[in-house]
């Protein structure tokens, strides 16, 4: 079961694993229990930013609120155990990032509830599995086979991420301690098995999958013996979209009176959302933040432009000319992400553009892959020097991906949420960045809708450029595989399905302009859909469909 998806609107704001094998030389190249080599964190010394995205500790005390100086960990040798140090060691954590240093040195106790503002990428997961492991072995260590560390997190990339930092940090306790995931998009009984006739001491789970397991009170029983729930990136994890799901997993757990610990890490978190957030606080819980107040917000010092397409048949062409554009502005090192607006569009754009743009590695990661194969491209992504990752929201917020110097989202962003945390991807740990928005003339309101936002008209002429982008986008085309092409017409409709209000379409307009999609793709007309999955978009009796009462996955032949 995957997470439920946010609810798609857009609030007024008060201020593959797959890379390219044609990717030309010029442009450089595990289960979650898994402990894998940790990248060593650079001493305090360093004072230049690491080439290969590592994290510069002094640089982060430049940027926090305070004038706290870096203290190492070493100095905490009275407050955690030994082998907690010996595995920071290990895995090169000399220093203490701001974060880890406010938690570890200004909470009551280490098992004192709290909320806590970072940014990511700051070394908050360190900052709260040290105090919760650390509570542990200070003599509340739960019976073999119990959770004593709940952590929730909104996708199974941080939860995969969060569970790395585990098993590193636990390294060298005797005998280890067990660390399980728990997420969408795997086999659901081998990885209940698992985690059943394991000892998970600790899990990170998303939202969807942990209430889905937890509906069985076998699941349940393991959970008798809680001593810590943490909601990373909490304004998330209780906002419309996740907190029916959280508030339910609430009530399957142990309840708040039996003096668990609850922690809530997130970059943002807004007064409403800090209300909600109190389902798992004691009163007088304790409020810490890194964030420089006199700070600009990433969302307000990226330039962000938009560009706006008569068409949606140009927006290809487009993308191509801006890529190029960025660029040829910025040579070394280009590395960006696109974000797409589906799944199966995100795969299309790869398959298309590692074809129409060979110069530049190109990467894919959305939630139509397999969990090692994600694995494998977000490691593969975050060492590359440059590249251009296409991407859905799976790598929307909670990623850290070092170095992407640009952001391209094509298509309507979800919601304005959305677009900002797209845009916290670039810009990171004191880099520069650009965001670029490509809209085609329907979804040209989003800028207009967020005056607050400070999104320009893109300063370069485009549209003069298409003839010569078009063409290499036609022959990409038809090296494309039909079957990629017809799920993305699907896709298209069913997003687009959800905003015809906003894009001022009906259902029949909606089917006239998925079709220009399509043709757009070389198709000679447009993909077969099955009756079925016509009735549940709500598109039965449209005209300009093509449908089938069953489609032979075997022999598809997408748009023929």
């Amino acid at each position: 079961m995957s997470p439920p998806a946010s609810k798609r609107k857009w609030p007024r704001r008060n201020g593959g694993g797959r890379r390219s094998d044609n990717a030309m030389p010029t442009l450089p190249t595990n289960s979650s229990t898994t402990l894998t080599q940790q990248i060593k964190r650079p001493k305090v010394v360093d004072l230049q930013p690491s080439t290969d995205g590592r994290m510069d500790v002094k640089q982060l005390y430049s940027t926090a609120a305070g004038a706290a100086a870096p203290k190492p960990f070493s100095d905490l040798k009275d407050k955690l155990d030994k082998v907690l140090l010996d595995s920071l060691d290990k895995m090169g954590f000399e220093y203490m990032s701001p974060v880890q240093q406010k938690v570890l040195t200004e909470l009551p106790s280490l098992s004192s509830d709290c909320v806590v503002q970072a940014k990511t990428g700051t070394g908050k997961t360190v900052a709260f599995l040290l105090p919760a492991i650390q509570n542990l072995l200070s003599g509340n260590m739960p019976p073999q086979g119990k959770v004593a560390i709940l952590v929730i997190c909104p996708t199974r990339e941080l939860a995969l991420q969060i569970a790395k930092e585990c098993n590193g940090v636990t390294a060298c306790l005797p005998g280890g301690m067990e660390c399980h995931t728990a997420f969408g998009g795997t086999r659901r009984a081998s990885n209940l098995k698992t985690f059943l006739n394991g000892s998970p001491t600790v899990l990170v789970a998303t939202p969807g999958r942990l209430n889905d397991i937890l509906g069985e009170e076998i699941v349940r029983e393991k959970f008798s013996h809680l001593r810590t729930v943490i909601l990373d990136e909490a304004d998330q994890m209780l906002d419309d979209g996740f907190a029916p799901a959280v508030k339910q997993i609430l009530r399957r757990i142990p309840p708040k009176g039996d003096g668990w610990q609850g922690m809530c890490f997130s970059a943002t978190l807004p007064e409403e959302v800090l209300d909600i957030a109190k389902i798992v606080l004691f009163p007088g819980y304790t409020h810490l933040s890194t964030l420089d107040r006199n700070e600009t917000p990433t969302h307000e010092r990226v330039p962000q432009f938009h560009i706006s397409v008569p068409t949606v048949s140009q927006t290809f062409a487009v993308l191509s000319a801006v890529m190029e554009e960025e660029y040829n502005q910025n040579p070394t090192d280009f590395k960006a992400i696109v974000f797409g607006t589906t799944a199966n569009g995100v795969r299309l754009l790869y398959n298309l553009y590692r074809q129409a743009l060979p110069r530049f590695q190109s990467f894919e990661l959305h939630s139509r892959m397999s969990q090692n194969i994600r694995m494998r491209t977000t490691d593969e992504f975050k060492t590359a020097s440059s590249g251009i990752l296409f991407a859905s929201d799976v790598v929307g917020r909670g990623m850290d991906f070092p170095n992407v110097g640009l952001v391209i989202q094509l298509g309507l962003p979800p919601s304005t949420d959305q677009y900002v945390h797209r845009i916290g991807r670039t810009a990171r740990a004191g880099k520069d960045g650009r965001a670029v928005l490509v809209l085609t003339e329907r979804e040209s309101f989003f800028p207009s809708i967020n005056k607050t936002l400070p999104i320009k008209p893109y300063g370069v002429d485009i549209a003069s450029r298409l003839g010569k982008y078009e063409a290499d986008i036609t022959r990409a085309f038809g090296n494309v595989d039909e079957v990629t092409k017809s799920r993305a017409y699907q896709a298209f409709l069913g997003y687009n399905k959800a905003f015809l209000k906003k894009l001022q379409l009906t259902p029949e307009s909606l089917v006239r302009l998925a079709n220009e999609y399509a043709s757009a793709m070389g198709c000679p007309e447009p993909p077969t859909m099955e009756k079925s999955l016509v009735g549940k978009m709500g598109l039965k009796g449209v005209a300009g469909l093509r449908i089938v009462s069953r489609i032979d996955k075997r022999r598809s032949k997408g748009c023929d």
